[in-house]
């Protein structure tokens, strides 16, 4: 809505959508105005009013360290390997002019060439956010690959940020004037310019932390400089309420930025600005362990959660570790989906009630990956297996799957989970790479561009010891222990329950330390059912929903992947009794893709395909992702039901077949009715088809004749076209006829995924495959299981 707000030339409706708009305190009104308040009161007096902070806070020796992105390397054979390629792609293929040319204009320097699109327009209020987290990508991925294109484009846009900070000669650096923080200060409609001030000065410090670039350091200290005078002003000038109203609008991590310079600079000025950014009136609930989030904006908030982290960190503040730590409870026990992600249409809702909050707009993906940042926080300061869990979980599910296969740019902003999804059908479906740039643009690059960034911890001490908590193919360079790591990791199939992890050691310094290895035993290991602990304590793996009527409604795990199953709206499982999963949940061989096959036929300089709809048709061949693929291909299955390898079209020849659907195992293609159509149902009957050589005479077709009813084919259209119902045909062959029996027969255009499985069901079958795996494909993630 804020960006309709941004680029709609309609006064009258911006009117009537700001008329009830006002930048507010939960504390100001309404019947739990006090509660806020106790909150908010308790809050300021423990860390705002009385901060001792000296900069001396030193971490306790046994938490653990991150180790730097320029000691771990991804290994091809990996899907995380793949994902970090796609992204440094699209890296590359942006442009320095374009990206920078909103901040040259508010300079008042020349714009050479044109502004990109989507939220990174002139008519934008957010723009330049983007160019914040580009900032941060590119300086993640020079230490993840030193990929040189890289390393010349962000040494470029810093340039040109340098040369427009000193054209303004304030400060001050953005792609909009500062009169928006004139707006906001006056509590005016404005798209959360703080927000984007924040990813700026964030991307600035990983230039200078990951990139070593001292320029970057430089342009912080002087924008926190500007707002230190800006905000210090509006304090004097009307309130610290005031500026605390300013709040209420979405700003980011402005604390967690400022944290961070903090900790670079030890400057008491820049740890007092941080503070300011500490948003009381929500953090107040944390400190009191109130689980009261719902209504409130996700990803406004999660950004502040890490800051108070940060803070910690820095000041040995107990009460910011306590806040983290109950946070990250009650999303994990209240707010969180089956991917590790949560928010829906970017709000929390009620806790515990998910079940009626699943829809195309559930689960924002930035609020993944700042929730992969909390979880990191509370792992180092703990070690608890349980937080290494959610960050594997919520990586593979909420994060991997984003990208659109191996499209560069292609991303998407909602990771949609109801019955019947699919990731092209939200509000925003899939993103442009040169026409977006929304939020979950931003947060996507930095994501992609640090895939190494949590595998390996590191503890420090008189023994130096190292923990993997990811088990992804990499190497690690481990300097305190002078060895490289080499962690191998075969892929993982549907048909070999187990995971197999080679790890091999490499001295890069003579004679090693003595040190130990830590290796995480995930929760979905235990043979006997996946279980949590903390301290000791089992804990309840929490369901989707405490309300009974939602008992059932239960989402699908193999180890960490999530399976979703092709569905256009089905989610019911009526298992029938079974004694434990094996028995209706088995793995899909992998020579079952021998199998599958696609039928097209020609029209004019097209080709059409046979596909299942709601009957069965002949169709445009499909673009490869899109769902009408799945559509399009059918495995082979012998009279006798065993299965069938394509491999030309003579080996099939004579041969007595069935057709399966690829995304609806256990239904078959059979004749149904005196009209002789053909459908998708389960009547083995009529559903054996011969494969002859194809009636028009050429090598690579094949003609299919019912074994039912001798001299009857499935049969296209003499006047072929897009849409044509299939059929039947008895009628005596001519050569409009033959050439309407005659089907191109190859390999089936959709493979099965290696971790694929059938979900077997009293009234129909899944075939479920990981999530992250899907692209416009149609899926369900929760399922209502019965017995």
């Amino acid at each position: 809505m804020r960006a309709k707000l941004s680029s709609i030339n309609d006064e009258a409706w911006t009117k009537e959508m700001l008329s009830s708009y006002q930048l507010r305190s939960p504390a100001n009104e309404g019947p739990e105005a006090s509660k806020f308040q106790a909150a908010e009161e308790k809050f300021d007096n423990k860390m705002l009013r009385n901060t001792n902070a000296t900069g001396d806070f030193k971490l306790p020796g046994d938490f653990l360290k991150e180790v730097s992105l320029h000691d771990v390397r991804l290994l091809p054979n990996s899907m995380h390997w793949r994902a970090q390629q796609t992204n440094l792609e699209y890296l590359v293929m942006l442009d320095v002019d374009r990206l920078v040319w909103s901040f040259r204009k508010t300079a008042g320097l020349p714009t050479p060439g044109t502004p990109y699109g989507g939220w990174e327009d002139q008519k934008m209020e957010l723009r330049g956010h983007f160019l914040g987290h580009y900032l941060s990508a590119t300086a993640m991925a020079w230490a993840s690959t030193r990929n040189e294109t890289v390393k010349q484009k962000m040494d470029a846009v810093m340039s040109v940020l340098s040369e427009c900070q000193k054209k303004i000669g304030t400060g001050y650096l953005s792609a909009f004037p500062s009169e928006f923080f004139d707006r906001l200060e006056n509590l005016v409609y404005v798209w959360a310019p703080y927000y984007t001030i924040h990813k700026i000065m964030a991307g600035l410090l990983d230039q200078y932390t990951l990139a070593n670039n001292g320029q970057a350091l430089n342009i912080t200290i002087w924008m926190a400089d500007y707002f230190n005078t800006r905000v210090q002003n509006l304090i004097a000038r009307s309130s610290l309420e005031r500026h605390y109203q300013t709040l209420n609008d979405e700003s980011g991590g402005m604390n967690d930025a400022l944290y961070k310079l903090y900790g670079i600079t030890k400057d008491p000025k820049h740890l007092k600005l941080a503070e300011l950014f500490d948003k009381p009136c929500f953090l107040g609930l944390l400190a009191v362990k109130e689980d009261n989030i719902a209504g409130l904006h996700a990803n406004t908030h999660i950004p502040l959660v890490c800051g108070v982290q940060n803070r910690y960190e820095l000041t040995g503040d107990e009460q910011s570790m306590a806040m983290g730590t109950f946070f990250m409870d009650i999303i994990n026990s209240s707010h969180s989906y089956a991917t590790g992600g949560t928010s829906h249409q970017e709000f929390w809702t009620d806790p515990k009630r998910i079940a009626t909050a699943l829809s195309a707009e559930t689960e924002e993906s930035c609020t993944t990956y700042n929730m992969l940042k909390v979880s990191r926080y509370l792992f180092k300061w703990t070690k608890q297996v349980t937080y290494a869990d959610y960050y594997e979980r919520a990586l593979t599910n909420g994060v991997l799957g984003i990208q659109r296969g191996t499209e560069p740019g292609v991303m998407i902003y909602m990771l949609p989970l109801s019955p019947g999804s699919s990731k092209a059908k939200s509000y925003h479906g899939w993103g442009d790479a040169f026409d977006s740039f929304w939020c979950c643009y931003g947060t996507g690059i930095e994501s992609f561009a640090k895939l190494g960034d949590s595998i390996y911890f590191e503890q420090e001490g008189k023994g130096p010891g190292v923990y993997i908590i990811q088990y992804i193919s990499s190497t690690f360079d481990w300097k305190a222990g002078q060895i490289v790591i080499h962690q191998n990791v075969d892929p993982v199939v549907s048909w070999d329950q187990n995971l197999r992890m080679a790890l091999t050691f490499t001295s890069n310094k003579g004679p090693g330390v003595s040190s130990v290895l830590n290796l995480r035993i995930p929760f979905w290991a235990n043979p006997n059912g996946g279980k949590a602990t903390l301290n000791k304590d089992n804990l309840q793996i929490p369901s989707p929903d405490d309300r009974p009527q939602y008992a059932s409604l239960q989402a699908i795990f193999y180890g960490p992947y999530l399976l979703a199953g092709y569905s256009q709206h089905d989610h019911e499982i009526k298992t029938g009794p079974v004694k434990s999963l094996s028995e209706w949940i088995t793995p899909i061989p992998a020579s079952y893709n021998a199998g599958l096959v696609t039928f097209s036929q020609k029209s004019g300089n097209s080709s059409l395909v046979l596909m299942k709809n709601q009957s069965v048709t002949i169709e445009p061949w499909p673009a490869a992702g899109t769902g009408g693929d799945a559509n399009a291909t059918f495995r082979l299955i012998g009279n006798d039901q065993r299965p069938i390898n394509f491999t030309t079209v003579k080996n099939v020849i004579s041969k007595q077949v069935m057709f399966e659907p690829f995304d609806f195992p256990g239904k078959l293609l059979m004749q149904q009715g005196n009209n002789d159509s053909l459908v998708i149902a389960n009547n083995p009957g009529n559903s054996v088809f011969q494969v002859n050589a194809g009636l028009d005479g050429k090598p690579d077709t094949v003609s299919l004749e019912s074994v039912s009813r001798k001299g009857c084919f499935v049969f296209s259209d003499v006047n072929l076209k897009a849409g044509a119902a299939l059929k039947l045909n008895c009628q005596q062959p001519d050569d409009g006829f033959k050439q309407a029996a005659s089907f191109v027969m190859q390999k089936g255009i959709s493979q099965y995924h290696p971790i694929s499985f059938l979900a077997k069901g009293s009234n129909r079958n899944y075939l479920l495959a990981p999530l992250l795996s899907f692209r416009d494909e149609s899926y369900s993630v929760y399922f209502n299981i019965t017995n």
